[in-house]
């Protein structure tokens, strides 16, 4: 029996900002990201090859005010996107924790897709910014990506001060445990809970 293809897509459209999402959970790693932000459309790039997920995303904001609204609203819907690729959550492995070295950098993830949106999220860079890149954003994109796909994400920057190594370090062990925690475990009959229900 063929399974179910496992994608999402949302659309969001606001005074501030104007963003489509497309996920295929199944995928290669394929990406096309266009935010306005380089080098946040470089992790998003990271995000989907290190996961296999397949993401498209096209992201209009109000940059000229700030990339807040951006980022976060980006956050707002990938998350959403990957909770309806996932569907019921049935079959899944639901848990994954990964470390990822970038150079000096090293993180770790760890995921639970049990429904329960949590984000705990430690850097021990002390640089604010990666290029023109605000960094303080990072926790704004997770924080919203996790409540929208209804996670509880643990990610730890655990040293490395370098930003860009840093970031590319988190955004890889995030896409890491999401490949691990999306996958379909053969043993799993139902939904992974105790409950019956994610």
């Amino acid at each position: 029996m063929k399974s179910k293809k496992r994608t999402g897509k949302v659309s969001r459209k606001t005074s501030e900002t104007d963003i489509v999402v497309e996920v295929n959970l199944d995928g290669t790693g394929k990406s096309g990201i266009s935010t306005g932000l380089p080098f946040f459309d470089h992790m998003l790039s990271l995000l989907a090859r290190h996961s296999l997920a397949d993401i498209t995303i096209k992201a209009r904001g109000d940059l000229e005010v700030d990339a807040h609204h951006t980022v976060e609203d980006v956050g707002l819907c990938l998350g959403e996107a990957i909770d309806k690729a996932l569907g019921d959550r049935r079959g899944i492995v639901r848990y994954g924790s990964c470390c990822v070295p970038m150079d000096e950098c090293l993180s770790r993830a760890v995921i639970d897709l049990g429904g329960r949106p949590y984000l705990v999220l430690d850097m021990a860079t002390t640089r604010r910014k990666a290029g023109e890149f605000d960094l303080d954003l990072v926790p704004e994109f997770f924080r919203a990506f996790t409540v929208k796909g209804r996670m509880n994400l643990h990610v730890a920057q655990l040293y490395g001060k370098e930003a860009h190594h840093a970031c590319e370090s988190v955004f890889k062990a995030v896409a890491r445990v999401l490949r691990i925690a999306c996958e379909r475990d053969p043993r799993v009959r139902g939904v992974p809970s105790s409950k019956g229900r994610i």
